[in-house]
């Protein structure tokens, strides 16, 4: 194997695989090297996909030619777009996944990749050659050199995982933690901290009583998360629904030591929007119970996934708790629950291109920056890595501002603000939701990610036609229309106000709906199904859309008057001493970063302004 590469990735989670098809995809010769390939793809959590916020994270990655939704499709056993019933814009989809097969096409899809090698290695330091990243050092003492390096280790930056007592050093079960790169990233002076995070359980499903239970179905038909798959044809599943129960509250209260936080054996700081079960019991007492969901793990795989009970008690105690829950009287468990403490990078050490600021050519995507979830990490591997490959070649970063995609928020939100928690995706972080929604993220994206090198020749040709007939249906709505009279001869309660109303502003009213109007115009039922949905969705957010463009246009007015990366905020008038520390910890590319950074004042955005201008004309 070649010793030399443009772009090398450690880690073969969601972060590293994007990272490496990303950066291929660029045309860099690219290297994953992760500790097995038997696990490339692994689904450590939660086997699903999806969500609100994350759902539209999912939906960006396929926009931009990335893997996680094409794979989605293809492994997935049930989908759900939850919201359904609300707006467009905070609609989010969601699918459970088959593990075992999502792992597998993972691999696949990977191995078919031009420009990219994989490689079963533990990865124990960086190369470092005149002040950048030049390479990594195997544990086998192996050197690989490249131009720019990917850092992708998940959880197993020093990680600890917690049972009960136990205490066992591991990045995830089976994995050893990854001790020389914690030391390495310590040995750079980048501010670190701790975070945890936690698991339930798995069930044998063959020893739960389905029987007695709630069962929850996905959609009929399947909404996909990919803009190419057509529809869903593998076999869907059924989930469980069930709960806690008093009992159930009163063993875990009774043993409540035995958690790791509880029991002050942790310092990391978990999500407090996907709480353990010991947190749910003590911070919401006057609940008698908590809903479980209770999801398969695959077609041809009887494990469980109880999704609510993530605990980090003991073994016997997590055995006793489980059997006072209706329908898992008598369950098997497969593995125990535990929660998992770990090294993080604060992200606040990295520009918006996520390449560390002390050290040129290394970037870090994932959990490593201080996120979350299966998406937040793929999301962050494909920008990771493009950048990391555009960097090789010459070419300048690639960044999405916070109104072009959900990707952009979540980037800026972490190199500006950093995390005290771990970062989690929601849509209420966005504002600019109306236009940043998930059924539009190739009409955002995809010309872009073409642009940027990332968008392969087969999107790039189903993008266009898909774009050229959603144009000529907006066309044709714009140009049939009807005078207010000829609207109430055909039924349509519109104002008598002599203007002339084109189908979209028809369609805008909540008592006109579209088969009324095919009604008037049969040639419209001729729309394919996603141009229809456009013309429906534009219609239904008619003036809002032209508000919140007004909102966007005030908004990149800020974001396009650059800031220097070397500029001497000591040196400039007008700031308080709070604003000169942290203006020149995080140090914004942007007048517009500097806005969104907390302590940084309005007074203080005036001079940042004036020391611009002075600049330009300068």
């Amino acid at each position: 194997m070649t010793t030399q590469f443009d772009v090398i990735v450690i880690g073969g989670g969601h972060a590293g695989c994007e990272a490496a098809a990303a950066a291929a995809r660029f045309g860099a010769r690219t290297l994953l090297v992760t500790h097995k390939l038997e696990t490339i793809g692994e689904m450590s959590c939660n086997p699903a996909i999806g969500g609100l916020g994350k759902g539209h994270l999912v939906r960006e990655v396929d926009a931009l030619d990335g893997l996680m939704g094409r794979l989605a499709d293809e492994a997935g056993i049930q989908f759900r777009l939850l919201n359904r019933s609300r707006g467009p814009a905070v609609r989010g989809p969601r699918a459970q996944i088959d593990r075992k097969l999502y792992r597998k096409a993972m691999r696949g899809a990977l191995e078919d990749q031009p420009n990219l090698t994989l490689m079963a290695a533990a990865v124990e330091d960086l190369i470092i050659e005149n002040g950048r990243v030049a390479g990594v050092v195997c544990a086998d003492g192996e050197a690989v050199h490249a131009a720019t390096v990917v850092l992708t280790t998940g959880t197993f930056l020093k990680g600890v995982i917690h049972c009960g007592d136990e205490r066992t050093p591991a990045g995830r079960i089976g994995d050893a933690p990854a001790i020389g790169l914690a030391d390495r990233l310590y040995g750079l002076g980048l501010a670190m901290g701790r975070l945890k995070t936690g698991t339930p359980p798995r069930l044998d499903g063959r020893t739960i009583g389905w029987g007695g239970l709630q069962m929850q179905a996905g959609d009929t038909p399947p909404t996909p998360f990919s803009f190419l798959t057509e529809s869903i044809t593998r076999d869907q599943v059924e989930c469980g629904v069930t709960a806690t129960t008093p009992a159930t509250h009163a063993i875990i209260m009774e043993r409540l030591a035995e958690s790791a936080v509880y029991g002050g054996r942790l310092s990391g700081r978990g999500p407090r929007y996907c709480p353990s079960i010991e947190d749910k019991v003590v911070r919401f007492g006057d609940r008698d119970s908590h809903q479980i969901f209770l999801e398969p793990e695959g077609l041809d795989d009887p494990t469980v996934y109880p999704n609510g009970i993530s605990t980090s008690v003991s073994a016997a105690t997590q055995d006793a708790f489980l059997r006072t829950i209706p329908g898992l009287e008598a369950v098997q468990v497969v593995r125990h629950g535990y929660a998992i403490e770990y090294d993080y990078v604060d992200p606040r050490e990295l520009h918006p291109t996520l390449e560390a600021k002390r050290l040129p050519g290394l970037y870090l995507a994932g959990q490593i920056n201080g996120t979350t979830g299966y998406e937040e990490a793929a999301a962050q591997g494909l920008m990771a890595g493009l950048n990391a490959a555009r960097a090789a070649s010459g070419a300048d970063g690639a960044i999405l501002r916070r109104d072009e995609a959900y990707i952009g928020v979540m980037i800026d939100d972490l190199v500006t603000a950093g995390v005290t928690e771990p970062y989690r995706m929601f849509t209420s972080r966005a504002e600019y939701r109306l236009r940043l929604r998930a059924d539009n993220a190739d009409q955002r994206l995809t010309v872009r990610g073409e642009a940027l090198g990332c968008v392969g020749p087969l999107r790039v040709r189903a993008f266009a036609d898909k774009a050229a007939k959603i144009s000529a249906a907006r066309e044709e709505a714009q140009s049939l229309s009807l005078t207010p009279a000829a609207a109430a001869k055909a039924g349509l309660k519109v104002t008598a106000d002599g203007h002339r109303r084109s189908l979209i502003q028809l369609l805008a009213h909540k008592d006109i709906g579209f088969e009324t109007l095919a009604g008037l115009w049969p040639q419209i039922r001729a729309w394919p199904a996603d141009a229809r949905e456009q013309v429906e969705i534009e219609a239904a957010y008619l003036g809002y859309l032209d508000r919140q463009d007004a909102d966007i246009a005030l908004f990149r007015r800020d974001e396009d008057l650059d800031l220097p990366i070397d500029l001497d905020y000591r040196a400039l008038g007008g700031l308080s001493n709070e604003a000169r520390e942290k203006l020149a910890a995080v140090r914004p590319a942007t007048l517009g970063q500097a806005s969104r950074i907390e302590g940084v004042t309005p007074g203080a955005l005036t001079a940042l302004l004036a020391h611009v201008r002075r600049r330009r004309v300068a």
